[in-house]
């Protein structure tokens, strides 16, 4: 199982190796699929999404989910500058750009925007640093969050409307065995089959925890390889060592699949542990294993076959989404580049697909964007890095 990807291969013409560039390919309905020789290829659409109305920018973007209508939802932090806002200032410095975009916004498949909203409201405490969202079967919405004392998750109905916050807020130090609260959580899986949601729990706690979606009742919770967490400090990540037994922060996502597997991402130690939904251990690959800091498994998705044949990985450090062979785990390729133009990356930090098999993008730090990689078909698998996947 490799450890690292270092290789740089020439650019893939995937109008070419896909046949050509008509109408979009459902992924769903792909043979291609199942060819172990072939692997799904991707090209950025520099015009997605539309312009936001309103003179709106985003902050760091933080959260990325795909409804059953193949709505994009997307959650920010605002977190924008003065001389990015001059018309939001008081006085203001300018008479029309710009304004912070509500938190939550909501864009149809053509990338219009179509709702926004979020923020404090009665009866919740609204994240101190929005983190994470995801849409359920129900359409409902639930958001997640890492500000220090952010020790909770909320559910809204898709118009904004409080549902249920599950967790005590407040809760500064983490826990890893707490039963009443969380520790900033990264993010937010749904399992529609069982009724309950995966917390990647997170950035304080070290653990995947699981609730009940309807009363928000924690059913279990483990750490790596499936013990009991420990908020032991591990220490820097050492690339040389052993992989680590416990989980390091953050334990970034925590996404179940149709087959009852649950694939968890342990950030800094640049790993995907794989379990069954008990929290029994089954596997674990190491992508990048090099890289130190913030670490390389971001977060991760599935193509949208029935098999979900493919992982795919952000990797907001190498600034690339590494492509994975569930079956073996099997590293592939992967696409993309540090940089600020279309196909390239600053912060790529959550990821999300919908039902055709294209991909969504956010970025956090100064990037604060979301971008989407269309579907173009099976083509020969590439090997190591194929650079930016602009069109043709």
């Amino acid at each position: 199982m490799p450890s690292k990807h270092l290789v740089t291969v020439a650019f893939v013409v995937l109008c070419v190796a896909c046949g050509g560039c008509g109408a979009p390919i459902d992924m769903a309905s792909d043979p291609a699929v199942s060819d172990g020789s072939m692997a799904p290829l991707f090209e950025v659409d520099p015009l997605w999404p539309n312009p936001l109305p309103n003179h709106w920018l985003l902050g760091s973007t933080i959260g990325v989910g795909v409804d059953s209508r193949d709505h994009v939802w997307i959650i920010h932090r605002g977190n924008l500058a003065n001389n990015e806002i001059p018309a939001a200032l008081d006085p203001p410095n300018a008479e029309a750009c710009c304004f912070p975009a509500p938190p939550v916004l909501e864009f149809d498949a053509e990338g219009t925007l179509v709702a926004s909203w979020g923020g404090p409201g009665a009866g919740y405490d609204w994240p101190i640093s929005n983190h994470g969202i995801v849409v359920d079967p129900m359409d409902n919405v639930w958001i997640g969050g890492n500000g220090g004392a952010d020790s909770h998750v909320l559910k809204f109905s898709r118009t904004g409307d409080f549902l249920m916050q599950v967790g005590e807020a407040g809760h500064a130090v983490p826990n890893s065995n707490a039963e009443n609260h969380f520790s900033r959580v990264a993010k937010l899986s749904f399992d529609a089959e069982a009724n309950e949601m995966y917390l990647a729990d997170g950035y304080g706690n070290k653990r995947v925890a699981v609730i009940d979606a309807t009363t928000g009742d924690l059913k279990r919770f483990w750490g790596a390889y499936g013990n009991v967490p420990s908020d032991d400090n591990l220490g820097a990540y050492d690339p040389s060592a052993p992989p680590s037994q416990q989980f390091r922060n953050p334990v970034h996502c925590a996404d179940p699949t149709d087959d009852g597997y649950v694939y968890v991402c342990d950030r800094p130690g640049d790993r995907i542990q794989v379990f069954q939904k008990d929290g029994t251990f089954v596997a674990e690959i190491i992508v990048e294993g090099n890289t130190r800091g913030s670490g390389s498994a971001w977060d991760v998705a599935f193509s949208p076959d029935p098999a979900q044949t493919f992982i795919y990985m952000a990797d907001g450090t190498n600034e690339k989404v590494h492509i994975i062979r569930r079956e073996g785990l099997e590293y592939v390729y992967n696409f993309g580049d540090g940089g600020r133009t279309p196909g390239q990356f600053y912060g790529a930090h959550s990821i999300a697909t919908d039902s055709q098999g294209n991909i969504f993008v956010t970025e956090t730090y100064e990037g604060k964007r979301v971008q989407k990689f269309v579907y173009r078909g099976m083509g020969p698998a590439p090997s190591g890095s194929v650079g930016v996947v602009r069109p043709d």
